[in-house]
């Protein structure tokens, strides 16, 4: 299958060497390189296309590609507002059975056993996820990412999984608010946020940063019967209930994730079965968690300002 990879970023280089590992033909794009018009001509020789770009400019790209019946891998998150992610919803109509959206924690195993678990009896949860930006990676800067830009950067956006994992674990979660940081040389930008939802009885909050020196990625969920206390970060899982505590064995190597989503995405797109992961994140059944992602965006109240030098 002939995959048009546009955006060749980290995140678009990881996709086409894995296409490639999976036995597709990809081709990378350069979006600064390409603009709009290499990427239609591009896609007048694809049978799909990966979506990697910047958040802000995916509208355009997205809905040429649809209008020429052809699936979509988008990167996540969709849309940073609820009228784009609307727009992409009606656009995308045609193909989203066979689309997905990039959300490749649904493929962690540790994720996997949380949604498999009887979670009933939870009354409070929390996930968080946090590492300092300045140390990402080598010879890059954030000042000159997309993440820094206002429409469609920051940490909530950028560090969206956890948002999405929340909407998995527990399903028609409401927004009651998000509130964030600041840095005066990047007005418009959050760079730690915590997002407060709810259902029912149910309460929770999802925090995400760019400060921590150290990356932590957890979830703790509360419950009568049974406790989840998940680090990611460290690979330990604890369950404790009634009998006391125990540990999941639940190893993963990260580049699984990707290649999974990956082989899923393959398969919709030319009318194969995926696989039998029940958070399929294909790009219908995932419209409501990019709904949330949106929401959550457009309700950040920016309530302090941090310090830190930011190169």
């Amino acid at each position: 299958m002939r995959v048009l990879v546009i955006g060749s970023g980290s995140i678009g280089r990881r996709h086409h060497d894995n296409l490639a590992t999976l036995g597709a033909a990809p081709q990378l794009l350069s979006w600064r390189e390409a603009g709009l018009a290499g990427a239609l001509s591009a896609m007048d020789r694809a049978e799909a296309v990966v979506v990697a770009t910047a958040t802000d400019i995916r509208l355009s790209v997205i809905e040429a590609a649809a209008a020429r019946d052809l699936p979509l891998y988008i990167e996540k998150p969709l849309a940073f507002t609820p009228d784009e992610v609307e727009a992409i919803a009606a656009v995308t109509a045609p193909v989203a059975e066979r689309s997905v959206l990039g959300y490749m924690m649904r493929y962690h195993p540790a994720l996997r056993a949380l949604a498999e678990a009887d979670l009933s009896d939870v009354f409070q949860f929390a996930l968080t996820i946090g590492h300092d930006v300045t140390q990402w990676r080598a010879n890059w800067l954030f000042s000159q990412s997309y993440a820094a830009r206002s429409e469609g950067g920051g940490v909530l956006l950028d560090l969206c999984h956890e948002l999405d994992m929340a909407a998995c674990l527990f399903p028609g979660l409401e927004l009651t608010g998000v509130e964030s940081l600041a840095h005066p040389a990047f007005p418009g930008v959050d760079f730690a946020s915590r997002i407060s939802l709810r259902r029912g009885a149910l309460v929770g909050d999802v925090s995400m940063d760019y400060l921590t020196p150290g990356l932590h990625r957890r979830a703790h969920l509360r419950g009568s019967e049974r406790m989840h206390d998940f680090d990611f970060a460290a690979q330990a899982y604890r369950v404790t209930d009634g009998a006391g505590g125990r540990m999941l064995d639940l190893p993963l190597e990260r580049n699984a994730m990707f290649l999974d989503a990956m082989r899923d995405f393959l398969a919709l797109a030319v009318g194969r079965a995926p696989s039998a992961n029940p958070l399929l994140p294909r790009l219908d059944l995932a419209m409501g968690s990019a709904r949330l992602v949106a929401q959550a965006w457009a309700a950040r109240r920016f309530v302090g300002q941090i310090t830190k030098e930011i190169p």
